[in-house]
């Protein structure tokens, strides 16, 4: 006798990390499920966090805030009487796990982990998530005790299992499990399961909805039963667009499909290893007379001496593999700039002692490099005259300090210095402007607004950029010598890391040997050089205070810093980024740490708004890393997009969810202290 089901699935617009929000459209879709009278629904891969938050799965706050979440779900009215199948990260046993939950009327059904990874062109789930290898096994999961305390179970079923109602079976898959050759459906419908699921995060690529439908439908073609697809859709912080495609199929057939495109929101037991056996010994007959070695003590670097030494040979091998002829650096008279500089004139150093113990092929590099078969290097500063070109580029918000003391440093080092103006660029880009709007942008000192001061800012920045590329280019033949320069970028970790920096100015270079070091670092660098190379004019640029000097000055003198535009010291943003990247903390767990490691300097209220702060600017500024300067990876806690720290790059920047936790604390702690 056949039996009628009605189920849901749907495609959700989730945003990484957006738990409000993703929690608000999981609610509206299961009520829409129940009012087409559906028993059942069906959510797409991750949808509580978002499937797009890369690194952000290491971190604690992201498995917290999806039992947060799970809970509201469970104790919402909406989800009564409903088998509601929602997607979210679980560690179990200390393995993180992309997860099913399965529940009903306020009970965990069971919870099914993801056996099959996607991690192929934009997919990367290794990374994050360990595959479920035991077939067929399943395991007690404790819940925290925030779900405890709502379903009245200590215990759920975790593992590959099914769901069997009193009329039917269901049977769950994982988005890229649909796409493997043994795919868990196979198994599944030959044990008599008759719905089968599949929630995923599929991005959009030409043609490849084709493969998705005609996959879909040959899963129930062969043994018949009814296939629910619910997907993903939209942008949810990264550079891929998930395209929706919600399905239902029936015995081969497509019966209900969703748009693709729309605005609309709505571990392993032990087995011996396989030998290859080989007729061959790496130990012979006679080696009784071979000497054995002794221990030594090994001699260990200071970090100052790293800095001095990796991102100098770095520096060296790029130059040499590009073709090019040097470099060239926009100089400041900063911290930045003068580290960049300083690196440089490093490797100057080390080729100068390479060449003297005798290296024929450096000798033989540098000769190429700076065009001239019978040069022989001997002295750093006669050598980076000839590879390295400095520019203070000034404006009419630069000092005559920091003016003298790129030109000090350069002097020391023996970088070829030039002094470009470029107030002329500036006011002429400012005049294309005017000419069509009819208005002159104000800085903030003159009674402009934020807009203004700030674009104001970005155009002398912007105009650096192009000018460094120009001079890069053309210096060498101004000068009668053939190839070009390299430009070198300067912006430190801790810069990136809060994006203190304009997009596309003269940090945007060609590579940058100091991108992935702290400011802290470098100024520790900065005096192990004045000290051991005898760079005496470090000392003065330690001593002023860091700025972008792109605001004007008061009375000649410098009137905007650093930490002070940033609300944050160098150092503290040194424990942030650490506390981010290493400890894998999240808003709240950042919180939770910080109370006591400042509890002598900040008050909780104080720590809660340096956290909120940082991660404005952080979530705000993370789109910049997208475009970020290649940088020498020198920090465990780099910002680097590319490789090495996956981040979204659009955030909602309010964390709302988030940083309503760290209030929750901070009132409960001033509560606290009142009682006693």
């Amino acid at each position: 006798m056949g039996r009628k089901v009605t189920v849901a699935t749907c495609s959700l617009n989730q945003w990484a990390l957006d738990f409000e929000g993703n929690c608000e459209r999981i609610l509206r879709s299961i009520e829409e499920a129940k009012a087409h009278g559906a028993k059942y629904r069906l959510g797409p891969e991750l949808e509580i966090c978002g499937y797009g938050c890369a690194d952000h799965f290491y971190e604690s706050d992201t498995l917290l805030h999806s039992f947060q979440v799970l809970r509201n779900l469970l104790e919402s009215p909406v989800t009564q009487d409903i088998i509601c199948d929602v997607g979210m990260p679980i560690m179990h046993h200390n393995v993180r796990y992309n997860c099913r939950v399965l529940f009903l009327n306020r009970k965990i059904l069971l919870i099914r982990p993801k056996m099959m990874m996607a991690n192929h062109g934009n997919y990367r789930e290794v990374r994050w998530f360990s595959p479920w290898n035991k077939l067929r096994q399943v395991e007690e999961y404790f819940l925290p005790r925030m779900i405890q305390e709502v379903t009245g179970q200590d215990t759920v079923p975790f593992g590959d299992c099914v769901l069997s109602t009193k009329d039917t079976c269901i049977g769950t898959e994982i988005c890229a499990e649909l796409w493997n050759p043994d795919s868990p459906h196979i198994q599944m419908g030959r044990d008599g399961v008759e719905i089968f699921t599949n929630s995923s995060a599929s991005h959009h690529e030409l043609r490849k909805a084709d493969q998705r439908v005609n996959l879909i439908k040959s899963a129930t073609t062969k043994s018949g039963g009814i296939y629910l697809y619910a997907n993903q859709r939209g942008c949810d912080g990264d550079r891929v667009y998930y395209d929706g495609c919600a399905m239902v199929a029936i015995n081969g057939d497509v019966v209900a499909q969703g748009a693709q495109f729309s605005l609309d929101d709505v571990e392993s037991e032990f087995k011996p290893c396989h030998r290859v056996k080989v007729d061959f010994s790496l130990s012979g007959c006679d080696d009784v007379y071979l000497p054995t070695h002794q221990p030594i003590e090994w001699h260990f670097h200071t970090p100052e001496e790293e800095i001095s030494l990796g991102p100098a040979c770095w520096l060296w091998d790029y130059l040499r593999r590009s073709g090019q002829a040097g470099f060239l650096l926009p100089l400041s008279g900063g911290v930045d700039s003068s580290s960049t500089a300083c690196i440089v004139h490093c490797m100057c150093v080390l080729l100068c002692r390479a060449v003297e113990g005798g290296n024929s092929r450096v000798l033989e590099d540098v000769r190429r490099v700076v065009g001239d078969e019978s040069y022989h290097p001997q002295d750093p500063k006669e050598l980076c005259a000839r590879v390295f070109t400095t520019c203070y580029m000034a404006s009419e918000n630069s000092s005559e300090d920091t003016r003298n003391r790129a030109r000090d440093l350069a002097n020391q080092i023996g970088s070829t210095h030039m002094n470009i103006n470029i107030d002329m660029a500036v006011k002429g880009i400012l005049g294309i402007f005017s000419a069509v709007s009819g208005r002159w942008p104000q800085f903030r000192a003159s009674g402009g607004s934020r807009r203004e001061n700030l674009a104001l800012q970005n155009v002398q920045a912007r105009v650096r950029m192009v000018l460094a590329y120009l001079f890069a280019q053309l210096s060498l033949w101004a000068r009668g010598r053939p190839g070009g320069l390299l430009v070198l970028g300067s912006a430190n970790v801790d810069e990136s890391l809060t994006g203190y920096f304009t997009k596309y100015d003269c940090s945007s270079a060609d590579i940058n040997p100091i991108g992935g070091i702290s400011k802290t670092d470098l100024k520790c660098f900065l005096l192990h050089c004045a000290k051991q190379l005898q760079l005496t004019a470090l000392r003065s640029i330690l001593a002023a205070p860091p700025t972008a000097e792109l605001e004007p000055l008061t009375d000649g003198r410098v009137s905007q810093t650093d930490e002070a535009d940033m609300g944050m010291t160098y150092s503290e943003l040194s424990v942030i980024g650490r506390l981010r990247k290493i400890s894998k903390c999240g808003p709240f767990s950042m919180f939770c740490k910080l109370i006591h490691t400042w509890k002598d300097a900040l008050s909780p209220s104080e720590v809660a708004q340096k956290v909120k702060r940082f991660f404005r600017m952080y979530s705000v500024n993370r789109h910049k890393m997208t475009t970020v300067t290649p940088s020498y990876h020198a920090e465990s806690y780099s910002p680097d997009d590319n490789r090495f720290d996956l981040r979204p790059f659009l955030y909602n920047a309010s964390w709302s969810w988030q940083f309503r936790c760290i209030d929750d604390q901070v009132t409960q702690m001033a509560a606290n202290r009142a009682k006693h």
